[in-house]
């Protein structure tokens, strides 16, 4: 898939792309996006040379049939780990899943806002990634999007083509500082700090609040 779906995509999208020699080649990395799109973490892995590991909701993981096979082999192919966002201990779970694929020397894609912004805006990011940032150490490569909730805009079931640009930022190496700080402390400043290089990207307006998933039922 690897092999194939990178250049499809790039000829279908032929998105504008900024940065990419901001990427490290080796060593762990985390990648923080802003979130307009279900397809953020199918842009990005496209774009970056080397393989960046997202989670996706367990329930593509685990749907019955040949659909299922197909949508397991799909995710899998690009890289994806499941999580269950029923379980009220998935955000923890998450947080151990990443700093795994960090310790093993891989990237690792996160969404701080937590869910994808509905109105355009940058929202408040949550201190998971700072907790990533104090533990793992590795270096924080801010990502800009703008334009994939054209691509697949929300409650549409087939991606259409659409105008995406797509910048990387250089990385951002948080150092001893921090770690002399209270935990809350240089959670929260280090993710602002990484938010609003994001927001620099991206050129969205901030919400000052945090992004709450919308209601179901």
């Amino acid at each position: 898939m690897h092999s194939v779906v990178p250049p499809l995509a790039k000829l279908l999208w032929r998105p504008t792309v900024r940065g990419l020699d901001n990427i490290p080649l080796t060593g762990p990395v985390i990648f923080a996006s802003n979130h307009l799109s279900f397809v953020d973490s199918v842009v990005i892995p496209v774009l970056v040379p080397r393989k960046v590991v997202f989670l996706a909701k367990s329930d593509y993981f685990d749907s019955p049939g040949v659909k299922g096979a197909i949508s397991k082999a799909w995710f899998e192919g690009l890289g994806m780990l499941p999580v269950d966002r029923d379980d009220t201990k998935a955000a923890m779970q998450s947080l151990e899943t990443a700093l795994q694929v960090l310790a093993e020397g891989h990237c690792f894609g996160i969404y701080p806002e937590g869910t994808r912004s509905r109105d355009g805006r940058i929202y408040r990011g949550r201190t998971g990634i700072g907790h990533l940032v104090l533990t793992a150490g590795a270096p924080v490569v801010p990502v800009g999007l703008k334009g994939t909730q054209n691509i697949q805009p929300v409650g549409s079931k087939l991606p259409r083509l659409a105008k995406v640009e797509v910048s990387f930022g250089e990385p951002i190496h948080f150092g001893d500082d921090y770690t002399a700080m209270p935990t809350g402390r240089a959670r929260r400043e280090i993710t602002d700090k990484v938010m609003a290089a994001i927001a620099e990207l991206s050129g969205q307006e901030p919400a000052g609040v945090y992004n709450e998933h919308p209601p179901t039922g």
